[in-house]
């Protein structure tokens, strides 16, 4: 499994991935989750550009999977990662965050956040596995930037299940740069309510995703 940036002509397939990522919502009464359009093509296009979109493809080169991201405070903070059910549990959304945990340090920045539903298998608890921690209120790495994501997607209707804000420290071994091959299986980004936080990206969302203990793909949030 390879990961490079996406290019244009590949925008339409990413929100096809989105929307078979978030079907994994639905058995959980999550239908509104499921339900939900994926990023504009536009707001795809800004990430592009900004070359804040990585793909991870397969054989062919076609993506299979992908995560966008931001700057928040001094930390890459994911704002989506989505993972299409015909490539679960290969290690796919570890790779793309492997990936930009190496090209976050490379670039700098100090840690990686994300926020997330807290109690979805393959959200909170998942990326507690892959060295992140949940930020509860009171902690000082609950910048001002996570706070204002926080409220941003409560005032969208995020904070129906419980979300949290989560940040894994960049460490001297995350700079062996980009990750070239998948590692476990892809995770979604969940959300739980601890601290208002939550992954995903600033739209009129309905309320967020939480799925069964074994996801048929790795949405994000």
């Amino acid at each position: 499994m390879r990961i490079r940036v996406a290019v244009p002509t590949e925008l339409l397939l990413l929100q096809d991935i989105e929307r078979a990522a978030g079907e994994a919502f639905r058995p959980l009464g999550m239908a509104e989750i499921a339900d939900d359009d994926p990023l504009p093509l536009d707001v795809l296009e800004s990430y592009r550009r900004a070359g804040r979109a990585w793909v991870a493809v397969d054989a062919t080169d076609r993506p299979v999977a992908y995560l966008l991201t931001d700057t928040v405070d001094g930390a890459a903070h994911i704002e989506q990662v989505s993972v299409h059910p015909d490539a679960a549990r290969r290690g796919v959304g570890r790779a793309l965050i492997e990936h930009l945990a190496g090209t976050a340090r490379e670039q700098g920045l100090t840690a990686l956040t994300l926020t997330t539903f807290a109690e979805v298998p393959w959200n909170a608890p998942y990326y507690t596995r892959l060295g992140f921690r949940r930020l509860d209120e009171g902690d000082p790495a609950l910048t001002g930037g996570l706070r204002a994501i926080a409220r941003a997607e409560a005032a969208h209707g995020l904070a129906a299940w419980p979300r949290v804000c989560m940040r894994r420290e960049l460490t001297p071994a995350d700079a062996g740069g980009p990750a070239e091959t998948a590692g476990p299986r892809a995770a979604a980004g969940p959300r739980t309510a601890t601290a208002p936080c939550a992954v995903g990206p600033q739209r009129p969302l309905s309320p967020p995703r939480t799925a069964p203990a074994a996801p048929p793909s790795a949405p994000s949030r």
